[in-house]
């Protein structure tokens, strides 16, 4: 494995770690926000669900830089990414992520946007709810998937 490809998989390995730790911050936000009532911690909720797909979408980014050779462009340069990350590059690497994560990777995609374009007290709960329960087990098979990209990476020579 050329250097380069080992220190990519290590450090996609240690935003994984980063992205446990947003998920567990997440997860705590909630259940702070059920207990009391107080819908400040929303804003916690919100701030995590826009990190921990931030946090997926650097990952990305590194390996179409990185492997691919280059970005998306243009307006809808996020959705293409997760397309490009869905899509086997001949001769190059596999796809990245299923389909079936694609799908539930774009709706945090999309609450990533919301997040970033609307002030925090118009959020909809019903939303933030579906999106946080389904926070860790979405992680969980994004975690195996990127996991399992990094051994192809390691098993590189």
């Amino acid at each position: 494995m050329t250097t380069s490809l080992k220190g990519l998989a290590e450090r996609i390995k240690q935003e994984i770690v980063e992205l446990e730790l947003v998920v567990s911050r997440l997860l705590e936000a909630w259940q702070r926000a059920l207990r009391s009532g107080d819908d400040f911690y929303l804003d916690s909720v919100a701030l995590n669900l826009h990190g921990f797909y931030s946090g997926i979408e650097r990952i990305f980014e590194r390996l179409a830089e990185s492997l691919d050779g280059s970005l998306p462009k243009g307006e809808n340069w996020h959705q293409a990414l997760l397309i490009q990350m869905s899509k086997e590059v001949e001769g190059i690497r596999p796809a990245v992520i299923s389909q079936e994560t694609l799908k539930n990777l774009d709706e945090y995609r999309g609450f990533r946007h919301v997040v970033r374009n609307v002030y925090t007290f118009h959020f909809d709960e019903v939303k933030l709810e579906k999106l946080v329960m389904g926070a860790k087990g979405s992680f969980s098979q994004i975690k195996t998937e990127i996991l399992a990209f990094t051994d192809f990476l390691e098993a590189q020579d």
